[in-house]
């Protein structure tokens, strides 16, 4: 399943030569927080749900073992996002256009980008790349996939600890990523009496995933005024939740759903170092030459989300085997669904 996420991430750096968008300067930092925002936002809110599909904990030494997936829904407005001029230094959009694609938009379109940088002696460096368009329209749907491949085991006092571990894995060559999370989630229903006897369970839940995708940009486009040396992009996403859970759990079926309250802080780097070539123009237009510039670990961004969540969902219990699926409404909504062998 995590090949679903590192799919996002090469079809994202791959959508057009992600490092042109250094020929910005020091707008680069601000059009790539823009314009990869919403898979950042995304795959953290992914990350956080599926960890639970009853209330009702193990027995002392019971576990199961869960494969699914969770897909995050982009919302219809982060798909653009706004071009204010007086946000940016030196890039200008043709046609006063004042809208740009998100990485999650379903339009393809690039749009180029004009970069007048001045030298302050009278003359100015001159660029221009294409900002690359949205991947959605290469993916099943307009979301952000995350995989959980879980375990989960029966402590004693009714408590489970889980955990989630996807080990490194490469894809397309050029992409790595790996998922570890862990789990705890305790009974409540013991403290409640009467109620202990019944079909419903009560739990609490916390847990804590991270995950890491690594993509090696190779210089292809000798033509694109940037080369690359030793370029990477480098995507870490640290996620936490706290959830209180309640479940019906009948024979064949069991009715499942929670409240809680998710977080989630990542960084996106851009490491390696580069040069970049721009033309160089007299203060009437005139081209009189070309000029190199040479940088290293020219993007650093962080991103932070957070935000209230409550889900619904049902699982077909057959015997040992479980079939489950689940909606998360939340900022970004959130399916799930899997299969789990559980043993209690």
């Amino acid at each position: 399943m995590i090949l679903l996420v590192m799919c996002v991430f090469t079809k994202f750096s791959t959508a057009q030569d992600i490092e042109t968008i250094l020929l910005a300067a020091d707008d680069a930092n601000l059009l790539a927080e823009n314009y990869i925002n919403p898979v950042m936002n995304g795959l953290m809110y992914s990350m956080n749900s599926g960890w639970a599909t009853t209330a009702k904990v193990h027995k002392k030494f019971g576990f199961d073992l869960t494969v699914g997936v969770n897909a995050s829904f982009v919302p219809d407005k982060d798909q653009v996002f706004a071009f204010v001029p007086s946000d940016y230094s030196f890039v200008a959009l043709p046609n006063g256009e004042r809208e740009l694609n998100t990485v999650m938009s379903e339009n393809d379109t690039e749009t180029t980008i004009d970069v007048t940088i001045p030298n302050g002696d009278g003359t100015f460096k001159i660029a221009s790349f294409d900002m690359p368009g949205g991947i959605t329209g290469d993916l099943p749907a307009n979301a952000v996939p995350a995989p959980t491949v879980q375990v989960g085991f029966g402590l004693p006092f009714k408590t489970d600890i889980k955990a989630r571990f996807v080990p490194k894995l490469n894809f397309s060559d050029n992409v790595e990523a790996n998922l570890i999370g862990f789990g705890l989630q305790h009974d409540i229903t013991q403290y409640l009496g009467v109620i202990e006897n019944l079909p419903l369970s009560i739990s609490v839940l916390g847990a804590f995933t991270t995950m890491k995708v690594v993509y090696d940009i190779s210089d292809e486009e000798i033509s694109d005024n940037v080369s690359v040396s030793n370029g990477e992009l480098d995507f870490e996403m640290n996620t936490w939740t706290i959830q209180a859970l309640a479940s019906l759990d009948f024979k064949i079926i069991t009715f499942y759903g929670s409240v809680g309250y998710n977080n989630g802080k990542s960084s996106t780097k851009m490491n390696g170092d580069y040069a970049l070539t721009y033309d160089l123009e007299d203060g009437s237009g005139n081209q009189i030459g070309t000029v190199d510039e040479f940088i290293s670990d020219p993007i650093n961004l962080e991103f932070e989300t957070s935000s209230m969540r409550a889900t619904l969902g049902t699982r077909l219990n057959l015997s040992i085997f479980k079939i489950f699926a689940d909606y998360t409404f939340q900022k970004y909504n959130t399916a799930t669904v899997g299969i789990a062998f559980s043993v209690r």
